[in-house]
């Protein structure tokens, strides 16, 4: 049923459009995207829909190299205090209004100001923006924050029209418009989402397709049996059990990436009323969930031994990562000893509703049952379950950070006290103190150290509990030529195009 809708759905936007099918690229979606306004979006595939609709100020490049995009250069003075950016020339938005440097105020403004802001955590060491000339915006900064710079590449970099954000108000997320390679058609939600080419982008020549057509599937199987029969063209999030597979059919290509981010299981320690559970209570409970999980059986199982398991925000191979605290091995005895004097330990567990995750959802309900601890899985649509652990109606759920190039950028916006995207609302004293030395130095060496106490903390704390570090892996038509998988996890369509 799914495949004849998918078929349906692609002959209407072709007929519709004047578009035919070798300049329409359909693109499969794990999951379908929350808002599509970047300061208050939260979601890993609502990036790559905001990828292609909205330009950043920087972006990175494969080596994780921050590199320009509407800003062209970009110089650090008063201590690291004043960010200074150069912009662009005779770059407009889709809606032919000037991106400019009072363009960038705006947007910087909205993201601090505006209601619900998930950038807010990301650059609120931002004191003023200034408009220093028609193509120059100088940054003050409160205290010294060298990862505003790479927050910056992604959502809290993206512009957005200042006249079109102004005018829909609460509104702009049903039809927004940026400074990307393509502009919003429609969206149906839970089943597509279209965007066309804009010929009046700074780069149009670089994007061969008229028109990107996202589509949710949520399960990995499913997307991959629409690539095979045509009516997809690229998946992400391919199973690792089926990679191989993959890459010996001759009419696709399996690509993979080794990714920043991790899988994690949040625990609810003070948001709201449903953190009054034993793991939200207690460290110890939460201790004993770490040492009763095996993270190795989980990456053998689920992802055919591909994966890293984790227990850190950074992997086991970043400069940041402590071995002082190595991942742990399954310690069941430890597990219950942890538990002693505790006494029955129940916890609900929100996971999305892929099959993946439930798989692993069921593992752990399995592994800490053998410790004592009752596990009920809550399977819940992905932006539902957003929405209720933002509202605190959770007490653990299981969830994915994609990552990014900073290590601040892994703990800041998650567990930083009162960051938007802190939805357990864990706050440490030790933990702030930390991160605000890494913040004030640019180099690897004094950065370090610091971090190596943040992690100590949440090694002690546990609000998370660290599961695995991921792959990227994607699949597409063989014919499909150009695509490049990049560290953050996010599509890339320019030099993209479908070999004749």
């Amino acid at each position: 049923m799914r495949v004849r809708a998918l078929a349906a759905l692609c002959l209407l936007v072709v007929a519709s459009s004047g578009a035919t099918a070798a300049t329409q690229l359909r693109i499969g979606l794990q999951d379908d995207p929350d808002t599509l306004d970047p300061a208050l979006n939260w979601t890993y595939v609502g990036r790559h829909v905001l990828q292609s609709l909205c330009d950043k100020l920087v972006d990175i490049d494969g080596e994780l190299n921050l590199v320009p995009m509407l800003a062209t250069a970009w110089t650090w003075s008063d201590g690291g205090k004043t960010l200074t950016l150069t912009l662009r020339e005779q770059v407009k938005f889709q809606d032919g209004t000037p991106f400019d440097a009072a363009a960038v105020k705006f947007n910087l403004d909205r993201e601090l100001a505006m209601p619900g802001s998930r950038r807010k955590s990301e650059i609120d060491a931002i004191q003023s923006v200034d408009a220093t000339g028609p193509l120059t915006v100088a940054i003050h900064l409160s205290k010294p924050s060298i990862p505003l710079l790479a927050a910056l590449a992604d959502r809290a970099g993206m512009m957005v029209s200042p006249k079109a954000a102004t005018e829909a108000g609460a509104s702009f997320a049903q039809h927004p418009v940026c400074a990307g390679p393509y502009r919003f058609v429609e969206r149906a939600v839970q089943d597509h989402i279209t965007l066309e080419r804009d010929p009046g982008h700074w780069r149009a020549a670089d994007y061969h397709f008229d028109r990107l057509v996202f589509v949710p599937i949520t399960d990995s199987t499913v997307r991959l049996t629409n690539l095979r029969s045509g009516q997809l063209d690229l998946i992400e999030q391919v199973l690792p059990t089926d990679m191989a597979e993959v890459k010996t059919d001759r009419s696709l290509a399996g690509i993979e990436a080794t990714g920043l981010g991790y899988t994690g299981m949040t625990i609810n320690v003070a948001n709201g009323a449903k953190a009054d559970n034993p793991a939200g209570r207690s460290k110890a409970v939460r201790k004993a969930i770490s040492l009763a999980i095996d993270r190795d059986a989980i990456n053998q199982v689920a992802f055919d031994g591909r994966f890293l398991p984790g227990n850190q925000p950074f992997p086991p191979g970043s400069p940041y990562y402590d071995t002082a605290f190595p991942v742990p091995k399954r310690d069941l005895a430890g597990a219950k000893a942890a538990l002693a004097g505790v006494g029955p330990v129940t916890l609900d567990l929100l996971i999305p509703t892929d099959p993946v995750r439930g798989q692993i959802g069921q593992m752990i309900q399995a592994m800490l049952g053998e410790a004592g601890i009752t596990v009920n899985l809550v399977q819940t649509e992905f932006v539902t379950l957003l929405d209720r652990t933002r509202r605190g109606d959770f007490q653990a759920d299981l969830i994915a950070w994609s990552g990014r190039i900073d290590p601040d950028l892994n703990i800041t916006p998650l567990l930083g006290c009162g960051a938007a995207g802190n939805d357990g609302h864990f706050c440490s004293q030790g933990l702030e103190a930390a991160l605000a030395i890494g913040r004030a130095s640019p180099e690897p060496a004094l950065r370090k150290p610091a971090y190596a106490k943040a992690v100590a903390v949440l090694e002690d704390e546990l609000p998370i509990v660290y599961l695995y570090h991921t792959l990227w892996l994607y699949a597409a038509k063989a014919k499909l030529k150009g695509f490049k998988p990049m560290p953050d996890g996010i599509m890339r369509f320019d030099g993209v195009q479908m070999a004749p």
